[in-house]
């Protein structure tokens, strides 16, 4: 049994300690402020159970959430228990670690990032300062229910450190407030009010001890959030760095299969993009049946002048493909290998094998590449294509044309997603997708499959980003519009290209 901190928010700041207890689990409760990113960690086969707890909601008991956990742990699972922040900082970690005890349970306690030291450094305040402060208190304004009064002495705590921090403070940061200046606390005091920490959308709010509270009704800031009082408030116009990202708040649609999307995930998130995901295609490995063709290719590599990889998944699965064999990279001693795109480049170094040759201008690019790195041969050389079920064709096409002799195989298959998915339209309709990006024809199809007949107008207010000109034809055949396209076909690129359409958007 883990009690496991899932820390603020930004599934980045998950420790290490919580992969490996979610790894091992069998079953995982989880609360309603974890990052269901976090999830992914947990096996596939693992049961994943909700036991949130809202303010003002009724929800799942602590009572219940403690059967729970004695149920599965006597059923012999091995259970991890998944609590927003640090689960021993205001999270009842504690409430539930006695009653493990009291039960004879063994268990762990694997400490995770507090939403104060997140919030607050993604927010460009420090807590303490050698200048303004020395001292910092943490109190909640969320007590246990049963109390008649505040635990709180408001006399001392008022003014007894230099940084006061409330947790869940916002429903009542009028009257806390207006305890803390009745009780010594300066009304000109710098405060600030932190809501979503360490998300895409967080918000601050930066006032005084007497205007906070008016200032969080202005701006309509969302429960739950931190109150920090103090001097280190100020320091937030220097030290602001985490909503200065340059896709800070934006939402960007990632429509690639989802053993594909986790590094452009990635790299839009460290650029304070807020990411959702759609597995427009999913990617599936041959049947036995299905690889015959191409083992029987890869039983005859020596007779192949070169191999071109189309995609990173090309490069994977031809490996996948080549294992079944009893084979590794070493089989392509005789061939000079080429890639479409940096990215796909990247993949194959992975397996140890440099790229002869790199078509940044994709497929068309790739072909005369290929073709003059063979000039002046006397025979046509002959060309491996590892390729997808829905795989262009224009490079075996470009290299057929100057003579060359093309095998084109499968190494993978790629399937359509069909019919109307709500939860995905439920986005567009909310507002939440400001950005989508293709990667291929087949995405841009099974997205506006998806969508439903009236995918052209839920796709009017956004700006579409593709990498490249096949794909951006195939968004034009659908009578839509290609806002941005990626200077060559790879992640960076397109990343790039989003980067410098913001920055102009913002300026003007």
């Amino acid at each position: 049994m883990s009690l496991v901190g899932a820390g603020p928010g930004d599934p980045t700041l998950f420790t290490l300690a919580g992969v490996r207890a979610l790894k091992r689990a069998n079953v995982v409760l989880y609360d309603a402020l974890v990052n269901v990113a976090i999830l992914q960690h947990a096996s596939p086969s693992a049961e994943k159970i909700f036991v949130g707890k809202r303010a003002g909601h009724e929800g799942i008991t602590q009572d219940q959430i403690h059967t729970l956990i004695e149920r599965h742990v006597l059923a012999g699972q091995i259970v991890c228990r998944l609590k927003g922040g640090d689960p021993l900082l205001f999270g009842r970690g504690s409430e539930e670690a006695e009653f493990l005890v009291g039960r004879g349970i063994s268990f762990e306690i694997v400490p995770g990032v507090s939403s104060v030291l997140g919030a607050t450094a993604y927010a460009g305040i420090p807590l303490t300062h050698r200048s303004l402060s020395s001292s910092v208190a943490f109190i909640t304004s969320s007590e246990h229910a049963s109390k008649a009064e505040s635990a709180h002495d408001w006399r001392m705590l008022a003014c007894a450190t230099q940084t006061l921090v409330l947790f869940m403070g916002l429903r009542k940061v009028r009257s806390e407030m207006a305890r803390l200046v009745d009780n010594g606390r300066a009304p000109n005091t710098p405060a600030a009010a932190i809501s979503r920490g360490t998300f895409s959308d967080q918000q601050v709010v930066v006032a005084t001890v007497a205007t906070l509270a008016d200032a969080c009704d202005r701006e309509a800031l969302a429960a739950p959030a931190l109150i920090i009082v103090g001097e280190v408030v100020n320091l937030r116009s220097s030290l602001r760095w985490w909503d200065q990202q340059p896709l800070h708040g934006v939402g960007v649609l990632v429509t690639r299969p989802e053993q594909s999307s986790e590094s452009l995930v990635n790299l839009l998130t460290e650029r304070g993009a807020k990411t959702y995901r759609f597995a427009a295609t999913q990617i599936a490995s041959l049947a036995d049946s299905e690889s015959l063709v191409i083992q029987t290719c890869l039983n005859s590599l020596a007779e192949y002048d070169a191999v071109a990889f189309t995609s990173p998944n090309t490069v994977r699965y031809f490996f996948e493909e080549l294992r079944k064999l009893n084979r590794d990279a070493r089989a392509l001693a005789n061939a000079r290998l080429f890639a479409v795109g940096e990215t796909t480049a990247a993949c194959l170094s992975g397996f140890g094998l440099l790229a002869d040759g790199v078509g940044d201008a994709g497929d068309s690019g790739l072909a005369e590449i290929i073709v003059r790195a063979f000039d002046g041969r006397a025979d046509p050389p002959r060309v491996l294509i590892p390729r997808g079920s829905l795989g262009r064709m224009e490079l075996q096409w470009a290299l057929e044309a100057a003579q060359c002799l093309v095998s084109a195989p499968l190494v993978y298959r790629t399937v359509k997603t069909h019919g109307t998915d709500e939860e995905l339209r439920a986005l567009f309709t909310s507002g939440s997708i400001d950005v989508v990006t293709f990667f291929a024809p087949s995405a841009v199809q099974s997205l506006c499959v998806s969508l439903g007949p009236d995918f052209a107008t839920l796709l009017a207010p956004c700006t579409i980003a593709v990498i490249g000109e096949t794909t951006g034809s195939a968004v034009q055949e659908l009578g839509l519009r290609t806002d941005l396209l990626a200077s060559t076909p790879s992640e960076i690129a397109l990343i790039e290209v989003l980067e410098g359409h913001y920055r102009s958007v913002r300026v003007r």
